[in-house]
């Protein structure tokens, strides 16, 4: 996994969660389509560590526990914390399988391992006071009432007259807790998949008993790009590839005027982040995170490049995608 001459550079590749698909399935099979471009990059030469999105997959699984729950109250409901975590595992497993079949196909014998892994917040993050995050099945108003009074620190808002949905907390992620385990796994020549779903959100509790200083799971949801972002600052990595389900960055999106942009300086992005140019749930936060990673302080200059998980290996050769540099 070394470059003959010199440090291989050290790529982090992430994966939307929306590009992944809807079910089982379909994510196994665009896993498989994107292990043989991940092959590629290590291939010539580079280390990679993967991250991935969770949106569909742990709604799945809160849904499914919730119903089942609602069905049976022997069968307990599961809080975002130990969804977020099955998801992290699902998600690993498929992209293990689908990576080891392609390196099986190219007669390679590199290790892959995932890290469930946890992401510190500040517990007086002002996001915890102000909860946006819609996640969950759908409620009457007569239920989420309910809900509220038998579960106070839950919030339910009406959500664009499709029902009452819980809202969570989106703090700003501080540190990778498993930072370490994922350098060590690098340096020992894995492939890591890492901070899948943005990661477990979770605070320090400090207290004066035996458990201080311990980590507590939250019900938040920590920007899957942002984590990504801290992913590859963490791991000194050269390059951030956010590969998501279009081709490249727009302006004037959706509009018979939409203009696909390749090259962006991390001034100009902010520039028409700030004017509103990308949409404030998909295409913004990839561009904040692109932003953040091209400024970071390095003795090497660092890109993020956003492009399409369908055109992966393109994308990874500079063929497709936007690029956006300091």
């Amino acid at each position: 996994m070394s470059k003959p001459f010199g440090k291989p550079d050290r790529i982090v590749v992430a994966l939307g969660g929306n590009a992944l698909g809807d079910n089982p399935a379909e994510q196994i099979e665009r896993v498989n389509n994107a292990a043989h471009a991940l092959i590629g990059l290590i291939e010539q030469g580079n280390e990679i560590i993967i991250t991935h999105g969770n949106g569909p997959q742990v709604g799945m699984i809160q849904n499914a526990f919730a119903a089942a729950h609602e069905a049976d109250q022997a069968i307990p409901a599961m809080d975002l914390p130990e969804c977020g975590a099955m998801s992290q595992g699902y998600i690993g497993y498929h992209l293990q399988q689908g990576i080891g079949r392609e390196m099986h196909r190219r007669y390679k014998s590199w290790h892959v391992a995932t890290v469930v892994t946890q992401v510190e917040c500040d517990p007086d993050d002002p996001a915890f006071a102000n909860p946006t995050k819609p996640i969950g099945p759908f409620y009457t108003e007569e239920q989420a009432k309910a809900l509220m009074e038998e579960n106070p620190e839950m919030t339910f808002v009406e959500d664009s007259g499709r029902g009452w949905r819980r809202v969570v907390a989106s703090p700003e992620p501080k540190k990778i807790v498993e930072a370490s385990s994922i350098l060590n796994l690098l340096d020992n020549e894995f492939i890591v998949i890492a901070c899948g779903g943005g990661g477990i959100p979770v605070v320090r509790e400090y207290d004066y008993k035996p458990n201080k200083g311990r980590y507590k799971g939250v019900a938040a949801v920590i920007d899957k790009d942002m984590a990504g972002e801290l992913l590859a600052e963490n791991c000194d990595a050269d390059v951030l590839f956010l590969l998501t389900a279009v081709e490249h960055v727009a302006i004037n999106f959706g509009k018979p005027d939409q203009q696909d942009l390749t090259e962006l300086s991390a001034d100009e992005a902010e520039r028409l982040a700030d004017e509103g140019q990308f949409g404030k749930g998909s295409m913004e936060p990839k561009v904040r995170a692109a932003i953040k990673f091209a400024r970071s302080k390095s003795k090497k200059e660092r890109v993020c490049i956003i492009g399409s998980l369908d055109k992966a290996a393109e994308t990874m050769a500079g063929l497709s995608g936007t690029r956006i540099y300091a």
